[in-house]
C-alpha cells in the first residue's frame, strides 16, 4: 500500500522486492573484493501566438556566477509561479494534434485517435535544434524539436479516467475500446516547436512530429538480444519486440539521439496465481518477484482482459503455452531498458539497449566524451532500496561521432558492448564501482543467482547487483553531470521504508515527520549524493551529500542538515538537469510529504563541489552514523524558480542553446482528483491548464511549458 508521503502516481516506484542483505554484509565483501580483484578499472499563463520565420544562431550564454531571481514563495494555487520578470505559456498539452488533418482536442473524454495526438503525463524532455534547411544544429536557438517522454495516465480503480468520458470501467474485463486508448498514450512524442522572437509554439504539420507508444516496433540490441529471456509470441528469436511502457527520464547522448529510461514497467503485468507451479523449476521465478510480479499480481490497468487477441493477451506474464514462443510469459522482459531514438529520423526503429542493464530505469546521463576514452553513462533505478549503475562502453570515443551520417549505428557502436557497474558506498566518503561481468568471479560462481552469461545479467541486471553486495540506496532517481568539473549528482527522492537501524553514511536520515495529524516515517524528504572520479571511467569515486532535501523548520542538527531556509526548501528532489549554457543545476520535485503547505516546485543551484562540507554524526540509540554533507546551502546558491499547480509533479526541463528558454513539463495536475468526480469540474482538484486559457474542457492536462524572460535574457540570471 501506498504511504502517508508517496504520490498517488508514484506508488509503483514504493514498490521494494530488494530482500537482500546489502549492504549489510560490507566487511566480507571489502575482503572479498581486495582478494579477487573484483574492481575492473577502469504568474498566468497563455497560449503562444502563431509564427513567423526566424531563425536565431545561439550566442553562448556565459556561466552563471549569481542567481539574479527573486525567489517564489510557496503556494497552494492552482496555477505556475514563476519569478518577477518571467513569463510561462503553455505550448504542448495532453491530446495535442501531431498531424494537420488530426482535429483539436475537446478534453472531455470523447477525443480518440491518440497516437496523432500528445501523450500523457509529460516526463523527460530534451532539446534537438535546427537550422532553417530542417537540419540538425547545435547552435539555432529558435527552431527545434522537443523529445519527450509520457510516463502515465492519471488513473483510479483500473481506468485511466480523464480520458474516457464517463471515467471508464473500474472493474474486469475492462473493454478493449477503452484499453485502446490508454495503450496509445504510453511512449514518447517528438514535436517540433518555433519562434518568432515574441512567442513559442507547436507546428502541428511539422514532417517531424512523431508518437511513439506501446504497440510501436522495437530492435532488441545488446547482449540480450536474441535469449532465451525475451522469446515471445510476437518474436520467437528474441530479436523483436513491441513498445515502451512507462518513460520516465531521458538523456541525450554525445552523437545527438534520444535516450528513454523505462521506469515502473512492471505494474501493468498479471500473473496468475498458480504460475509459480506452472513454471516449476524455472529460475525466472526467483527474477519475478525480485521485479515486483509476485504469482498472483493484479495489474495496474487489466489490459489482459480485453480480449484473446494479442494486444490484451500480451499483458498476461503467465506461462499459459508449451514454451515460451507460444505465450507472453517473457514479455515483461522486453521492458526496463534504456530507449534510443533518432528524434530528427522516424525511418529508423527505436532500439531497446539491454546492455545498460533491466531495471526501473529513471535516465541515463552522460560524461563528457574526451577523445580516446569511453563513453561513461550514469543511471539511477527508482525503488525503494535500489542502486545506482555506470556503463562504460568498449568503445573509444571517435569526435568525428559527435556528427555521424547515422546517429544509431553510432549508438550501436558505443551502447552495445560495454561493462556495466553498480556503486558501493563506503563509511569513509570513497566508493567502489562493482562490475557486473561474468569476468567478476562473484557473478560467475554466484550461488544467490545463477548467471551463464552476458544475457543474463542484461536481463536480470537487479540480481546481479545484489549478488555483488551493492548499496541500497534510497530511490535513486535523475542524474546530472556537472558541465564545470565532471561530477556527478545523483537524486534519492525519499524512502518511507528507511529506519534508524538501516541507515548507513550515504542514507543516513530516518526520522518522524508530521503532516497535519498523520506521521510520515523514514527518509521523509529525500536528498542528492554526488559523486566525484578522477576519470570518468574509473572504478574508483569520491562522495558525499551535496543536498539534504528538508522543510526550513526542521530540526538543523537531525533533519535540515543543509540549512534551507523560506526561500529554497524543498521535499523529494527528483529531476535533475545541469544547463549546458548557464551551469546552473535545476532540481524538481515529485512530493507528497510537503503538500500540505506547497505544491512541487523546481529550483535552480549553483553547486560547489564534492568536499566543500564536512562531516555530521547523526545518533539513533546507541547507533551514530557519521555522513558526509556538501557546503550549507544559502538564499545566494539555491532559490525556488517555480511553483505548479495543485496535484502536479515538476518533471523534466531543457534549454534553447542559448538559455534564453526552457522547456518545462507539467505532470499530472488534479491526479487527487475521484474517478466519480470526473463530470464535475467543480469538485476537480486541478482545472490547469484550462485556467490559465489553454484548450479547451475543464479536466486537468499534462502539459509542457516554455519560460522565457521578460527581457529577452538568459534564463536565472
Amino acid at each position: 500500500m501506498p504511504h502517508d508521503n508517496i504520490r498517488p502516481s508514484a506508488r509503483f516506484n514504493d514498490e521494494d522486492s530488494n530482500t537482500s542483505p546489502n549492504p549489510g554484509f560490507d566487511s566480507v565483501l571489502d575482503a572479498r573484493l581486495s582478494r579477487r580483484g573484483l574492481l575492473r578499472g577502469s504568474a498566468a499563463l497563455g497560449g503562444a501566438a502563431a509564427l513567423g520565420g526566424c531563425a536565431t544562431m545561439a550566442g553562448p550564454a556565459a556561466p552563471v556566477s549569481a542567481l539574479g531571481f527573486a525567489p517564489v514563495a510557496r503556494t497552494l494555487a492552482d496555477q505556475v509561479t514563476v519569478p518577477a520578470g518571467y513569463t510561462a505559456r503553455v505550448i504542448y498539452a495532453l491530446g495535442d494534434p501531431l498531424t494537420a488533418a488530426t482535429p483539436a482536442f475537446s478534453n472531455d473524454g470523447t477525443d480518440v485517435d491518440y497516437g496523432n495526438r500528445a501523450g500523457d503525463h509529460h516526463d523527460g524532455i530534451e532539446w534537438f535544434g535546427m537550422d532553417a534547411a530542417g537540419q540538425p544544429s547545435d547552435s539555432f536557438a529558435s527552431r527545434g524539436l522537443l523529445a519527450m517522454n509520457h510516463e502515465a495516465t492519471t488513473d483510479e480503480k483500473l481506468s485511466s479516467f480523464f480520458i474516457h468520458a464517463n471515467g471508464g470501467t473500474a472493474s474486469l474485463p475492462r473493454p478493449a475500446a477503452e484499453i485502446d486508448k490508454e495503450l496509445m498514450i504510453h511512449g514518447i512524442s517528438v514535436v517540433e516547436v518555433q519562434t518568432d522572437g515574441k512567442a513559442w509554439a507547436t507546428k502541428p504539420g511539422s514532417a517531424f512530429n512523431r508518437r511513439i507508444t506501446t504497440m510501436t516496433p522495437v530492435a532488441i540490441h545488446g547482449p540480450a538480444r536474441g535469449s532465451e529471456h525475451l522469446m515471445t509470441k510476437y518474436s520467437p528469436d528474441g530479436t523483436q519486440a513491441r513498445g515502451t511502457l512507462n518513460n520516465c527520464g531521458t538523456g541525450r547522448t554525445p552523437w545527438g539521439t534520444f535516450i528513454s529510461g523505462e521506469e515502473n514497467w512492471f505494474g501493468y503485468f498479471f500473473r496468475d496465481a498458480k504460475d509459480d507451479d506452472a513454471r516449476k523449476k524455472d529460475k525466472q521465478v526467483q527474477a519475478l518477484n525480485r521485479y515486483g510480479r509476485k504469482a498472483g499480481a493484479a495489474s495496474r490497468h487489466g489490459w489482459e482482459s480485453g480480449g484473446t487477441a494479442d494486444t490484451y493477451a500480451r499483458w498476461n506474464n503467465s506461462a499459459v503455452g508449451t514454451s515460451a514462443k507460444d505465450d507472453f510469459r517473457n514479455e515483461m522482459n522486453t521492458f526496463g531498458y534504456i530507449v534510443e531514438i533518432d528524434p530528427y529520423d522516424k525511418s529508423q526503429a527505436l532500439r531497446k539497449r539491454t546492455a545498460l542493464g533491466r531495471l526501473g530505469h529513471e535516465n541515463a546521463t552522460f560524461a563528457r566524451a574526451v577523445a580516446g576514452q569511453p563513453v561513461v553513462a550514469y543511471m539511477g533505478d527508482d525503488a525503494r532500496g535500489e542502486y545506482i549503475y555506470k556503463f562504460v562502453s568498449t568503445a573509444k570515443w571517435d569526435p568525428a561521432d559527435a556528427r555521424p551520417a547515422n546517429r544509431l549505428a553510432a549508438g550501436d557502436k558505443y551502447l552495445d558492448k560495454g561493462t556495466l557497474y553498480v556503486a558501493r558506498f563506503k563509511a569513509d566518503g570513497s566508493g567502489e564501482w562493482l562490475e557486473l561481468s561474468m569476468n567478476n568471479p562473484v557473478i560467475a560462481g554466484s550461488s544467490y543467482f545463477v548467471f551463464r552469461n552476458e544475457a543474463d545479467i542484461a536481463v536480470f541486471t537487479r540480481l546481479a547487483a545484489d549478488a555483488v553486495g551493492a548499496t541500497k540506496m534510497d530511490r535513486p532517481e535523475w542524474g546530472g553531470v556537472n558541465p564545470k568539473n565532471g561530477e556527478v549528482y545523483i537524486t534519492l527522492t525519499n524512502n518511507s521504508a528507511r529506519t534508524p537501524a538501516t541507515t548507513d553514511a550515504a542514507n543516513p536520515r530516518a526520522y518522524v515527520d508530521m503532516k497535519g495529524s498523520k506521521e510520515q516515517k523514514g527518509n521523509v524528504n529525500g536528498h542528492i549524493v554526488r559523486l566525484a572520479e578522477k576519470q570518468p571511467a574509473d572504478a574508483a569515486f569520491l562522495w558525499d551529500i551535496y543536498l539534504f532535501a528538508a522543510q526550513a523548520d526542521a530540526d538543523k542538527t537531525t533533519v535540515n542538515l543543509s540549512n534551507l531556509s523560506d526561500g529554497n526548501d524543498l521535499s523529494s528532489p527528483d529531476g535533475l538537469v545541469f544547463s549546458q549554457a548557464t551551469g546552473v543545476c535545476w532540481i524538481q520535485t515529485d512530493d507528497g510529504a510537503y503538500t500540505d503547505t506547497t505544491n512541487c516546485m523546481l529550483l535552480a543551484a549553483l553547486p560547489g563541489q564534492r568536499g566543500d562540507g564536512a562531516s555530521r554524526t547523526l545518533s539513533y540509540g546507541d547507533k551514530k552514523v557519521t555522513t558526509h554533507v556538501g557546503r550549507p546551502q544559502t538564499a545566494a546558491t539555491l532559490k525556488r524558480f517555480l511553483v505548479g499547480p495543485k496535484g502536479a509533479e515538476i518533471t523534466g526541463i531543457t534549454e534553447t542553446p542559448d538559455g534564453r528558454a526552457i522547456f518545462v513539463n507539467i505532470q499530472h495536475a488534479g491526479e487527487n482528483t475521484k474517478m466519480s468526480d470526473v463530470n464535475d469540474p467543480s469538485k476537480y482538484e486541478s482545472q490547469w491548464p484550462s485556467n490559465a486559457g489553454y484548450g479547451a474542457g475543464k479536466r486537468p492536462r499534462s502539459a509542457t511549458i516554455v519560460i522565457t524572460k521578460n527581457d529577452g535574457g538568459v534564463i536565472g540570471t
